[in-house]
């Protein structure tokens, strides 16, 4: 009996021994949990651009669009790191097509004028490439182990225009503009981004215009203010 009971519990210790060993192999490395996580975050994002505070007779046409990515740098400001600071650093390109002419006269001046509809045109557009920088106030439910999450994120976005472009192309002509001294080089605007996950829409605002008031049609300011609609994707 006494053999059998010896017997019994070297079997069971033996069981608990070969468990607790496939649990807890050697060179498991134990799962920590950063309670001073960040959400440090490469973003990339494509927007539809429209544009406000234009002249009366300026009409947008075709596809006018943009992309933008960058890296933003997370720095919580509560305890449950559910709120934070975020700025960052990225690259935009955009395109505007329209019936606003940019040229220039023999005098090296710039010349505004709206494209008559009777005119055949293969493209006319103006291109704008920024250097920017995003700051945001950002709110979120993640947590130390959530990284599948809801966000609110608003701020403003710093940029500036480091190169521009406005061409002109049909038949009889093609001519690019790239001396274009009424564009505001520095832009402003507001941003507001929310969503889940890696998928978020965002809007933003520009809160200057393109060209300053030196930028006329026939004593009327050309301005162009844009707003931007599009999807972000924020990646960890």
């Amino acid at each position: 009996m006494r053999s059998l009971l010896l017997f019994t519990f070297l079997s069971v210790c033996a069981h608990l021994s070969t468990a607790q060993k496939s649990e807890f192999p050697d060179n498991a490395i134990p799962n920590v949990v950063d309670s001073l996580y960040r959400e440090d975050q490469f973003y990339i994002g494509l927007s539809f651009n429209l544009v406000t505070n234009q002249p009366s007779s300026y009409s947008q046409n075709g596809f006018s669009g943009g992309l933008h990515a960058g890296f933003i740098r997370d720095m919580p400001i509560n305890k449950r790191r559910n709120l934070a600071i975020g700025v960052g650093l990225g690259v935009s390109t955009n395109t505007y097509n329209s019936n606003l002419f940019i040229g220039q006269d023999a005098n090296g001046e710039s010349i505004y004028s709206i494209l008559d509809g009777d005119i055949d045109v293969d493209r006319n557009r103006f291109n704008t490439n920024l250097v920017e920088m995003p700051i945001q106030l950002r709110w979120r439910t993640s947590t130390p182990t959530e990284y599948t999450f809801w966000r609110i994120y608003t701020g403003i976005k710093l940029s500036y225009i480091y190169h521009y472009k406005a061409t002109f192309k049909n038949e009889s002509l093609n001519a690019s503009q790239t001396n274009i001294p009424e564009v505001n080089r520095f832009q402003y605007a507001a941003t507001l981004s929310l969503g889940h996950g890696s998928f978020n829409a965002f809007v933003q605002y520009n809160l200057n215009t393109l060209f300053n008031e030196d930028a006329l049609i026939d004593l009327e300011q050309v301005n162009l203010q844009p707003i931007k609609f599009g999807i972000e994707f924020y990646i960890l």
